[in-house]
């Protein structure tokens, strides 16, 4: 991922990255290439959670692919995920402390009073997710970005494997390749297409064909193989790439495809459902709807900052008001946010929280139906919430004044892939901030509420998710996710109605279904290195029995219970109770300091 200015105020990057071979870094010069392989010059320009820069999963992919015993293994290797292997918490606090913004030596850790100051930091490391086409084995590899190697090789940084590990019995995330390739092996299969002509379908351009995983629900689905049960629809037009061919499903084929082969390994034609009929108005680009009209109603909106904006920018380090945070960005969750902390008066720096993501996600269908019972989507597990992130559109996805950055990952072949303009930050108006008026002078104080927001939105097949994360100026942060796109869709029989869901429009209904997001909150509120951990309290509303305590019978109060492992924790909602959760300082600490959720 790489930060990319749109009229932002910006200072003077102290974090780089690394130059492909044959480039010269400023003030180096490169010498020779070492064979292709990508090498990269200067080590340490990088803060230790920015992101994988370009040229360091260049290398990366380059010395995994190096490591394979034959031309045959190399040729098979595909490569599900590059990401930064992130450091030890204490590595963070030294890079802190003395090598990168915010620069305070407080938090480095003390050996008999005195602190530890390093000469210079760990080397940064990646951790690839590589599947083997060949074996259909699944393995994990770590690599070191900065060995020296002997002057005869230039005395250049280059990758070292670290340790590389088989997985059994385990699939990877599927790849945007692999869809294509499972859709033209459905395409070409005969009986498909026969299929498709008892529909009334002869040509195969206008059909559509989503991979999605087999999920397991008996033995043929175990992950051994890797398998594909795809869902099918069908466009009207082939003339026309934008229309909406999610509003048009095709249901009772049974396609099993062998994603590792690309070949159908099950076919069945089991009951001949009917197209729902077309309608321009199902599409949603204004050249496909033919009959929508323009609203007049709607005056223009101008956000205009014309001194700028308020927060600053140093590489991937962000500082607003008094918050300070790292961006960062994985094919996986997408947005990350890292070392999360608020200058509190006289308090000084105080840590909020290591790392925010969103790490998963699942869409359950409660459709029992063929084949709707299988829609069980793990949307970051199985396809990556990050590798389909969009570029962003200034003036639609964002509003003012906005700073982008872009992310770098791999595709399936290894080649690095940017998404230009991938990540959003910018400030919002945010209603009233807070207001009190004296009803005896009538005078009142009223102040305007600003945050800041950083985002990046994803389409995973037929569904869009925004994820935002805005800090607030009263100390709030806030996670939120936006749910657009389309809805997944099945066909109906004339007159047939659907308990599992709602019928939307003739012959097409919605199965019902839910979306669950997993957000991983990794806090350090008010922590230092080598202090003791936070403390989560579960915090419910009670009333209290009526008696000599409470003779108005008016009495309640809250009551905090300390969850003391993982199990206690797994907790759910109560709003009868208003219960909420506090992450606090361990009891050990002086100071008092928490953070409700």
């Amino acid at each position: 991922m790489a930060a990319a200015e749109e009229k932002a105020q910006v200072a003077p990057s102290s974090g780089g990255g690394a130059v492909m071979a044959g480039e010269a870094a400023p003030g180096t010069t490169a010498k020779g290439s070492t064979k292709g392989i990508p090498i990269m010059v200067r080590a340490q320009r990088s803060h230790p959670l920015d992101p994988l820069s370009a040229a360091e999963i260049s290398v990366a992919v380059a010395t995994v692919r190096a490591a394979g015993r034959t031309p045959e293994v190399r040729d098979s290797m595909r490569f599900v995920e590059v990401v930064l292997l992130e450091p030890e918490k204490n590595v963070v606090a030294l890079a802190d402390a003395y090598f990168f913004p915010p620069f305070q030596p407080s938090l480095l850790p003390r050996t008999k009073g005195v602190p530890v100051i390093p000469s210079r930091l760990p080397s940064r490391r990646a951790r690839l997710v590589v599947y083997n086409k060949q074996t259909n084995e699944t393995s994990i590899w770590v690599v070191e970005l900065s060995e020296v190697h002997a002057a005869t090789r230039g005395g250049h940084h280059r990758g070292k494997v670290i340790s590389s590990e088989v997985v059994p019995d385990v699939q990877p995330a599927m790849d945007a390749m692999e869809y294509a390739e499972c859709e033209a092996t459905v395409k070409n299969y005969p009986p498909f297409i026969e299929a498709m002509k008892k529909r009334g379908i002869d040509d195969m351009d206008l059909v559509m064909v989503d991979a999605w995983c087999a999920g397991y629900y008996s033995d043929a689905d175990a992950p051994n193989r890797r398998i594909g049960k795809p869902l099918i629809f069908c466009r009207t037009e082939s003339d026309s790439p934008m229309e909406n061919g999610y509003a048009r499903p095709v249901e009772g084929i049974h396609v099993v495809v062998d994603m590792q082969n690309n070949v159908v390994i099950e076919f069945e034609d089991r009951k001949l459902v009917p197209l729902p009929p077309p309608d321009h108005l199902r599409n949603y680009t204004p050249g496909e709807t033919r009959g929508g009209v323009d609203r007049s109603d709607v005056k223009p909106l101008i956000i205009n900052q014309p001194e700028g904006p308020s927060f600053r920018i140093n590489g991937y380090f962000v500082e607003w008001q008094k918050w300070n945070f790292r961006i960062g960005f994985t094919p996986k969750e997408g947005l990350v946010i890292h070392s999360v902390a608020y200058i509190d008066g006289n308090r000084g720096r105080r840590p909020i929280a290591h790392r925010l993501s969103f790490v998963e996600m699942v869409v359950p269908y409660g459709d029992p139906n063929e084949p709707h019972y299988r829609k069980n989507a793990f949307d970051a597990g199985e396809d990556g919430l990050g590798k389909n992130a969009h570029s962003l559109k200034k003036g639609c996805d964002c509003l003012g004044f906005i700073k982008y950055f872009d992310a770098h990952f791999t595709n399936f072949t290894g080649g690095v892939e940017t998404i230009e303009n991938c990540v959003c930050l910018h400030e919002e108006d945010h209603g009233i901030l807070w207001k009190h008026q004296d009803w005896r002078t009538g005078l009142a104080e009223v102040r305007r509420s600003r945050r800041l927001t950083v985002s990046f939105i994803c389409t995973v097949a037929n569904y869009e998710y925004g994820f935002y994360w805005h800090f607030y100026q009263d100390g709030n942060i806030e996670a939120e996710v936006k749910l657009t796109g389309i809805l997944s869709l099945g066909a109906l029989m004339p007159g047939e109605q659907r308990k599992y869901g709602t019928t939307i429009a003739p012959g097409l209904y919605a199965p019902v279904h839910q979306h669950f997001f997993v957000a991983r909150m990794d806090m350090a509120v008010d922590c230092k290195p080598n202090e003791p951990y936070n403390q989560v309290v579960e915090v419910n509303v009670k009333v209290e029995d009526a008696g000599p305590k409470n003779v108005h019978s008016n009495a309640f109060y809250a009551e905090e219970k300390l969850l003391k492992s993982e199990l206690q924790a797994m907790r759910d909602c109560d709003p009868s109770s208003m219960r909420h959760w506090i992450v606090r300082m361990h009891a050990r600490c002086f100071l008092p300091s928490s953070l409700i959720f």
